[in-house]
């Protein structure tokens, strides 16, 4: 009986209403050269056309997993990684794609390294046919590999328009299993960085590609996903779990508290909109009186809007809490 060998990578994607985007991420995925590909689509409740998408295209060695409950983008992957079978997993978000060389390079790397993790550079597809790498990929060459403390500390919001945590990771899917490492699934934003960091610091070894594989796309009329107080405080207590399983020390101790106070002066930001947005002076002193980093950062355009509009009186059809996320998954 001939036994039939593990793909080297399997691709998960996680689905919900994508039923637009859905083909061209599949395509991309399937067009991988130079690696045994299987592609996991994991459907999470979609109330669209997802899953006959799915069917329709009739791509070889495609997985369609269909939930029988929504889980958020954490839980869909969970689910494709535990039904992953390659060497390596890669995350796909379902309206994005790679070119056709990323997986077969990035598996190179990392198996050079005996890497747990391998990370690569971005490009950003904006509806208009413009495209802009990520990272400065000297910035990525000149580093030998990505680093706990310096990955906390690229992700604090405010700090700059794209953070590390735009990477999308290839995991070696024998480490994952090894130290029970999975995606928190009481996050709907945030979980992609805190899996890659719990994978640092249970001492993963990372590689680095510094060309860009991964398109991320920003389509025409899409609206992004927005920062709300209950997204910073699930973060928070986000990181209270990694902190309690994974207790820090020295650089990378240093780089989580000050990535914590980010985090509350965020948190602290959006109250104060929140405040200004319904008229409650009081409660805004109060805010900015508490942590008066907050008042700093209404200096940032979307702030200096709402300056505008309290001043006037007047009311945004916008949610005052709302911030672009920095942070796709």
């Amino acid at each position: 009986m001939t036994r039939t060998l593990p793909p080297d990578v399997s691709v998960v994607i996680a689905a919900y209403n994508a039923a637009d985007t859905i083909g061209d991420a599949i395509r991309s995925a399937a067009a991988q050269e130079g690696v045994t590909v299987e592609i996991v689509v994991v459907d999470d409740c979609s109330a669209d056309a997802t899953r006959a998408t799915v069917v329709a295209l009739g791509t070889p060695g495609l997985t369609l997993l269909p939930l029988d409950r929504n889980r958020g983008p954490g839980g869909a992957r969970n689910a494709g990684f535990a039904a992953a079978r390659g060497r390596w997993i890669a995350v796909l978000d379902a309206d994005d794609t790679m070119q056709p060389d990323r997986l077969c390079r990035m598996i190179a790397a990392a198996e050079a390294k005996g890497a747990a993790v391998v990370v690569d550079n971005l490009d950003v597809l904006h509806a208009d046919g413009r495209n802009e790498r990520m990272f400065d990929a000297a910035q990525l060459a000149a580093m030998p590999a990505l680093t706990l403390p310096v990955f906390i500390d690229a992700n604090r919001i405010f700090r700059a328009t794209h953070t590390f945590g735009y990477m999308k990771p290839v995991f070696r899917r024998s480490f994952l299993e090894e130290k029970d490492l999975a995606f928190d699934e009481a996050l709907r934003i945030g979980e992609d960085y805190l899996l890659l960091a719990s994978v640092l610091a249970a001492g993963g070894t990372s590689a680095i590609v510094p060309e860009a594989g991964y398109v991320y796309h920003i389509r025409e009329g899409s609206i992004s996903r927005v920062l709300h107080l209950h997204h910073v405080d699930a973060m928070l207590a986000g990181d209270r779990r990694f902190l309690a399983r994974f207790p820090l020390q020295g650089a990378a101790a240093a780089a989580q508290r000050r990535r914590t106070r980010n985090l509350e002066e965020t948190r602290s930001f959006l109250a104060l909109v929140q405040h200004l947005k319904n008229r409650s002076l009081g409660p805004a002193l109060k805010v900015a009186l508490g942590d008066p980093v907050a008042l700093r950062h209404l200096s940032m355009p979307i702030a200096t809007r709402w300056r505008r509009l309290t001043a006037r009186a007047a009311l945004s059809p916008t949610t005052a809490e709302d911030l672009p996320l920095k942070n796709k998954g």
